[in-house]
């Protein structure tokens, strides 16, 4: 494939979706990692795509689209700075000898990186960030039960109820969101959530800004239900605006410090 084809191939894709990983795009048109990047570079130059850790991205300002949920261990090394930025921010507010609800998805994988040697109860059906905190963390650990769904990463038995256990407080990440409020494309997910929800005192949402573009097909749950929200500091804004007038509070995390900015 030439290069010219290449670029084209790769523009094409940004249309359709926010990112795209060096590892998938060797796949799609079949070159090395090293041609990729260099292809990366040069559609960057062009002004099509930003550079991203671990592929490229659709340019900022492009109207929100529907995503695609990608693997676990590809959104894992994405935005990895504000991801971990977010986190931080997130540790700070929880209390030692507290009980917490970490959920899946990379942004909650980082803050559960953050309370690994904390003194707390943690409950978690995520398959990383219990693998995560079995092995280097020395919190109190609780995973939940139930049929392992290897994606979206997560322990779930959706017919289980009566569970026992109770958090101060319920992290959670999202596919995207909009006004009207957490978005998300797996239903096992939605059901989650909901369930998580009403086992937590307060629901804290853990979101790189980059979220605020995505449109997944389902709400999860409404901006009413959030307690206080984190991301990082591409908050636009507009999306700034969105949270005031839906009276959510929100902290911007500053990538270089980690504190609220």
């Amino acid at each position: 494939m030439s290069d010219f084809l290449r670029h084209a191939t790769i523009a094409n894709l940004l249309r359709e979706r926010p990112f795209i990983s060096v590892n998938e795009l060797k796949s799609k048109v079949g070159v090395s990692a090293a041609t990729v990047r260099r292809d990366i570079d040069k559609l960057v130059e062009a002004g099509l795509g930003q550079k991203v850790y671990g592929g490229i991205a659709a340019m900022d300002g492009l109207p929100a689209r529907r995503s695609v949920a990608l693997p676990f261990i590809e959104r894992r090394d994405i935005a990895v700075d504000a991801k971990r930025a977010i986190a931080r921010v997130a540790a700070c507010l929880v209390r030692d000898g507290s009980s917490v609800i970490v959920h899946g998805g990379s942004t909650c994988f980082h803050f559960g990186c953050e309370i690994a040697q904390r003194n707390l109860r943690v409950f978690t059906n995520s398959m990383p960030v219990a693998a995560y905190l079995s092995e280097f963390g020395t919190c109190q650990l609780t995973v939940g039960g139930g049929d392992l769904h290897r994606e979206p990463g997560i322990i779930y038995d959706a017919a289980q109820s009566g569970h026992t256990f109770y958090a101060a407080q319920f992290f959670v990440g999202s596919l995207g969101v909009s006004a009207e409020g957490l978005l998300e494309s797996h239903p096992l997910l939605v059901r989650f959530i909901n369930d998580m929800c009403n086992r937590a005192n307060e629901i804290i949402v853990l979101v790189d800004s980059r979220k605020f573009r995505e449109r997944p097909p389902t709400v999860a749950l409404p901006l009413t239900r959030i307690h206080r929200l984190i991301t990082d500091d591409g908050l636009t804004n507009a999306d700034a605006k969105m949270l005031e007038d839906h009276g959510v509070q929100f902290t911007v995390a500053a990538l270089n410090k980690g504190v609220p900015a």
